[in-house]
């Protein structure tokens, strides 16, 4: 895909804003912690000794540099794979909100159900591995820092996952499949790492979560749960990145996780 000089810029002109978006709610979800830390039943994130205005500037200094970085390299990857980028250039609200918006919220209603439904199993199989943890699904932040969540996730994430391991992976993968016409199959081999690689990067918070010291003694029916959602995420997120670009990615883990993680742990009180 040839783009413009003129629309490269402003391609990274809105990933840099999207970094700096992520660093400011990045460093607004820790200043606005509450005194004992996050708040998610079962589980109490303990606060830094340092100033609260201090953990913020650190951790937002810290995704300024690393997220720049990522999008910046996965922009490249995007450029030698004739991949949108930052955005498919003439792509219109249809592209970049409204099929993202559908999307997501499919998704996250999916990702309530399933929850339900994986329940008992999981309660199950913890009443045996740790009995003191009386398990009523995946907890979610309280409102309304499940909203900076949800945003922080949904920037955050894709930028590292879909724009650089995503990219990364089918970069090589082309480099090598591409002499047999196999770029279709580069792209879809690169986007089920990328979403595994996503699912992986979920398993140290439900070792928190179920008392565990390695993902091998997670409970089964919790692991299969953890890698089938969090892969459907990341398999639907990359195929609209690679359809309309990183904005289009954004909107459909950022809608998912509005349902999931604000708007059914309302619901249900």
């Amino acid at each position: 895909m040839n783009t413009p000089p003129a629309q490269s810029w402003k391609q990274i002109a809105i990933l840099f804003a999207f970094v700096l978006i992520y660093a400011l709610l990045a460093s607004s979800y820790y200043v606005l912690l509450p005194p004992e830390g996050l708040t998610i039943p079962g589980y109490t994130q303990e606060t830094s000794n340092l100033p609260r205005w201090l953990l913020g500037l650190a951790i937002g200094g810290i995704v300024l540099v690393v997220y720049s970085l990522a999008g910046l390299a996965g922009f490249w990857f995007a450029r030698r794979l004739g991949l949108p980028g930052t955005f498919r250039p003439g792509a219109g609200w249809r592209s970049l909100f409204i099929w993202p918006l559908l999307i997501g919220l499919l998704l996250g209603i999916l990702f309530v159900a399933a929850d339900r439904a994986f329940t008992p199993a999981v309660s199950a199989a913890m009443a045996v591995t740790n009995p003191e943890i009386d398990w009523q699904g995946f907890p979610h932040p309280e409102f309304p820092q499940s909203i900076i969540a949800s945003a922080t996730a949904g920037i955050g994430e894709e930028i590292l996952f879909r724009s650089f391991v995503l990219g990364l992976w089918t970069f090589i993968l082309n480099l090598i499949l591409r002499r047999w016409n196999g770029t279709n199959l580069a792209r879809a081999i690169g986007n089920l790492i990328a979403a595994l690689a996503f699912a992986a990067s979920h398993l140290p918070a439900a070792m928190l979560l179920t008392g565990t010291a390695t993902p091998a003694e997670l409970p089964i029916p919790l692991l299969i749960e953890l890698i089938t959602l969090n892969g459907a995420m990341g398999l639907a997120a990359g195929e609209r990145y690679f359809r309309d670009g990183l904005v289009a990615g954004i909107g459909v883990h950022f809608w998912a996780d509005i349902i999931w993680h604000v708007l059914a742990p309302l619901s249900m009180g």
